[in-house]
């Protein structure tokens, strides 16, 4: 039986695919920064797998690597593993951008996705296998107006996911990238600091893809046979065209 890490897995994307590995028999590892929602989400799929916790913050080195080190025999060899924790935080044109915004999207989004990876690199190494799925964004193929550090970290995701490609190439690792567009998840929310209307107006008008449907994706990329792998992989709803072409009912 496989055994799936999952980060971000408290809400949105990452919790609807803790779901949908569940049902495929995946024992899971999920981490977040929410213990109560981790809790909660461990006994409602320790009732088909097998299921264990780390709650912590993937920008603290020190936490990822301690956490990750810490796993029980049981859960120590992981075959999966979706780097799915990710935020956006403001929308403003570049020349009056946070900074602490900026420091927030490159902490995550970036260097939260490698201290995460290089945690789990050894073990998929020493034992000449594994899969790795980085979860990016429409936004790392196309800058879109007020987009800009946000963009550049998505991009940024995608480079890694080339890079790691190539260099654990020799060692038996797949690697591959589901890029989304427009999902309606709490990422609006995040975005806008907690302005439900402004979130709510994101999703108006149209169809927008659904955390589920991102998790069937990515529960079709993890069962191929070994010698397929889905290298980049960009889904929209039928509604967006590209990052800044919606087609809104009025």
């Amino acid at each position: 039986m496989k055994t799936a890490l999952i980060t971000g897995a408290t809400s949105g994307i990452g919790r609807a695919t803790a779901s949908v590995l569940a049902r495929e028999g995946i024992n899971l590892i999920l981490c977040g920064r929410r213990e109560e929602r981790l809790i909660a989400l461990k006994k409602e799929l320790s009732k088909r797998v097998a299921v264990y916790t780390l709650c912590f913050d993937v920008r603290e080195k020190d936490q990822v690597f301690e956490k990750i080190t810490s796993l029980p025999d049981k859960f120590g060899k992981i075959d999966i593993l979706i780097n799915n924790a990710g935020n956006a935080h403001g929308l403003d044109p570049i020349q009056d951008g946070n900074i602490d915004d900026w420091d927030a999207m490159i902490d995550i989004n970036v260097k939260g996705l490698l201290y995460v990876s290089k945690a789990i690199f050894p073990q998929m190494i020493s034992k000449g296998g594994g899969h790795i799925i980085n979860i990016g964004s429409t936004a790392g193929k196309e800058v879109y107006p007020n987009g800009n550090v946000y963009c550049a970290s998505k991009y940024a995701v995608d480079a890694l996911n080339q890079a790691m490609r190539i260099d654990l190439n020799k060692y038996g690792i797949k690697v591959g990238a589901v890029n989304p567009g427009l999902t309606k998840t709490e990422f609006s929310e995040v975005r806008f600091k907690g302005d439900s209307e402004k979130a709510k107006h994101v999703y108006e008008g149209y169809t927008p893809l659904r955390p589920e449907d991102i998790a069937d994706i990515i529960r079709f990329v993890v069962t191929r046979p070994y010698h397929v792998n889905i290298a980049d992989l960009i889904v929209m709803p039928t509604a967006q065209a590209n990052s800044s072409i919606v087609h809104r009912e009025k």
